[in-house]
């Protein structure tokens, strides 16, 4: 899993990731009208299902179900013509960790005989 960390300087600029060269200005004590405010609010009640919660930070996507199909024909894909090669056991542990916290989550679940 990849996440954007956000860095904030002294002069009140925002960096995304490690790029300190690329800032982003925020008026952060600037109040917004109550109106907008009581409308964004709204949509956050309405929509509240689509949004990650701190028990639940990916939370699992409901009745948007989907199969993938894995193209193995000749000429193979760009991803296919690697040959594996394998991963250290810190990266391994890491991968494992994920996955187990995908699992927990019911983000993804175990099928056929992997269950």
């Amino acid at each position: 899993m990849y996440g954007i960390d956000i860095y904030n300087s002294k002069n009140r600029h925002i960096t995304i990731g490690t790029n300190k060269e690329k800032k982003f200005s925020l008026d952060i004590y600037q109040i917004p009208a109550q109106e907008p405010i009581e409308k964004l609010l709204n949509e956050f009640r309405e929509g509240q299902p689509a949004f990650a919660i701190g028990e639940e930070p990916l939370g699992k996507i409901r009745g948007h179900d989907i199969q993938l199909y894995l193209d193995v024909e000749r000429p193979y894909p760009p991803m296919l013509r690697t040959p594996p090669y394998p991963a250290s056991l810190e990266t391994r542990k890491e991968i494992e960790k994920h996955i187990k916290e995908l699992l927990v989550m019911d983000v993804i679940r175990k099928i056929g005989q992997m269950k």
